[in-house]
């Protein structure tokens, strides 16, 4: 396999998006690729994989390539089974053609090296093991498995586990991935891990995942521009030696953009003084010849050209760096609150059997989405809580218990008086029907609306979203629609903190984030005020707060 992208541009109606991209991908590469969200990682795998023509520059392509995306839309009635057979019969299909090859074969004329490469190839694809290949992927995933069911019924992970099984069945000889740990519990991470590392041919991967790229990837680029406005490949592997560098990087940007305000203060300052003298009221001085009037304005405006020039000279164009996430003080609870008392508290809760396709949760054998008999869970006033556990295990489902979106079916729930609750769900609700057209600040307003309407926001405590280091002015201006999967998490997260909330349910808040961010929210959840709950399957967030108390769902 050999991949060469040279010079790429692209860019949407009325927005840049890639500029002067060039990587090489051989055999055995594994390129991480990192950056903020909206900075067009997406698109960029696109372009490898050929789905879209950059606006300049090429990419050569030798081989077979194969592309996960974050989000996986079916066509009405397709099924798992469909997925499966797509992908057995495009592995019997390269087997034939192989084989056809081979027994074409001059040996008397032939090229043996070529011949010793087709034969490669076919030990390779091993098409008599490709259906135990596929129920392995299948089965170590955590994807179902019935190739009766139709993929709308199926929720997004669901979906993504499907379909990530089926490529890495393929074994093509690229292969790109758009976060693909996203929906992934330690033992599917694990086994994708291992077939990463062990992959034949190429591998580009955008993610979030920090223990990923330094179990994974041999270098890293990262999209975000540096203070040249070009990104930047970092070859030395492992996400700390990357995080270092960048850090350092951007230590370096700062400070002589803080250089160069403060040089451009001074110009300011200096040409004032070179033209206070050519006011309408400049005279020279008394008793002076007034034809020499002229001569001396002449003489000052040269002056203070020439030290335009020299001072513009001297300057360097550095661009403004990125905007760091600005989190509000958020308040423990309400004043004169018993900081013995919950914030909220739920006993003994069960939620019952869930439509295929929904949240999993509970495994267990009464198929209950989540039954946790005789158990409390408690938070209380700027308490913190970790809650892990595989897939299915009911994760998402209690955040949904302590939100109060899902009625008990046995148990009860108490929540404190006047207490705001944040939360961030797995899965997106705020794109589908008209609200895909509407734009960030339609929205954010919209819910302030319905907050205060429901004596849920109190007006002098509203988290302005502009302010939150989170998304630019310009992307508030434009339909959801059109932001990237990681800037509509960013605007979720945005609402989540509009209310100033006393509790925070976070449910896998690094899914589609950036790395940067993901960096500046966990230093955040670590020292706000307020209450938090967190559940996730990033391992690097386990470990950066593994002084929480922890609820294992197992």
């Amino acid at each position: 396999m050999h991949l060469v992208a040279q010079d790429l541009a692209f860019a949407y109606p009325g927005r840049d998006v890639l500029a002067g991209m060039s990587v090489t991908v051989n055999d055995g590469a594994r390129l991480g690729v990192v950056g903020e969200n909206g900075s067009g990682k997406s698109t960029f795998l696109h372009l490898l994989a050929g789905d879209l023509q950059p606006k300049s520059g090429e990419v050569r392509r030798q081989g077979t390539v194969a592309l996960v995306e974050q989000e996986l839309h079916p066509t009405p009635g397709q099924t798992i089974g469909d997925l499966i057979a797509g992908t057995l019969d495009g592995l019997r299909t390269a087997a034939a053609e192989l084989e056809a090859a081979a027994s074409a074969f001059d040996h008397s004329s032939g090229d043996l090296a070529v011949l010793e490469r087709t034969l490669s190839l076919a030990e390779h694809l091993a098409v008599w093991d490709a259906d135990r290949r596929v129920e392995v992927a299948l089965t170590r995933l955590g994807a179902p498995r019935d190739p009766a069911l139709r993929l709308d019924r199926l929720s997004v992970g669901e979906r993504f586990r499907v379909r990530l099984a089926c490529r890495l069945a393929e074994r093509s000889d690229l292969l790109l991935l758009d976060e693909p740990t996203n929906h992934l519990d330690d033992s599917a991470i694990e086994f994708l891990t291992g077939e990463l590392v062990a992959w034949r041919g190429g591998v580009v991967l955008v993610t979030h995942d920090r223990e990923l790229l330094d179990d994974v990837a041999t270098a890293i680029l990262d999209l975000d521009p540096s203070w040249d406005g070009k990104p930047v490949l970092y070859g030395q592997p492992g996400y700390l030696a990357y995080r270092f560098a960048k850090n350092q990087a951007l230590h370096r940007w700062r400070q002589r953009y803080r250089a160069e305000r403060k040089r451009a203060a001074q110009l300011a300052e200096r040409l004032d003084e070179s033209y206070e003298g050519l006011s309408d009221a400049w005279r020279p001085p008394k008793g002076s010849q007034g034809h020499r009037r002229a001569t001396r304005a002449r003489i000052h405006v040269k002056a203070a050209d020439r030290l335009i020039q020299k001072l513009e000279a001297e300057a360097i164009e550095v661009p403004t760096p990125p905007v760091e996430l600005a989190f509000p003080d958020l308040p423990a609870m309400s004043p004169g609150w018993d900081p013995g008392n919950p914030v909220v508290e739920v006993r003994s809760p069960r939620v019952g059997t869930r439509p295929h396709g929904g949240d999993k949760g509970g495994g267990n054998d009464d198929g209950a989405r989540l039954d946790l008999p005789g158990t409390r869970v408690a938070v209380p006033p700027s308490g913190r809580l970790l809650i892990i556990g595989s897939n299915g295990t009911g994760k998402s489902t209690l955040l949904a218990a302590l939100a109060g979106a899902l009625e008990l079916d046995r148990g009860s729930r108490v929540v404190a008086p006047g207490a705001r609750i944040g939360v961030v769900g797995q899965e997106s609700e705020l794109i589908t029907g008209k609200a895909r057209l509407r734009t960030g600040f339609e929205t954010y307003a919209d819910e302030a609306l319905r907050l205060l309407s429901s004596g849920e926001l109190d007006p002098d405590h509203v988290v302005p979203v502009a302010g939150l280091g989170l998304l630019s002015e310009e992307d508030l201006d434009r339909p959801l629609a059109e932001l990237s999967a990681g800037q509509r998490r960013r605007f979720e997260l945005a609402r989540a903190l509009l209310h100033a909330p006393h509790l925070l349910l976070l449910d896998e808040p690094t899914n589609h984030l950036s790395i940067d961010l993901v960096d500046e929210l966990t230093r955040a959840l670590q020292v706000t005020p307020c209450a938090v709950v967190v559940a996730t399957h990033d391992r690097r967030m386990r470990s950066d707060l593994e002084d929480w108390p922890v609820l294992d769902l197992g």
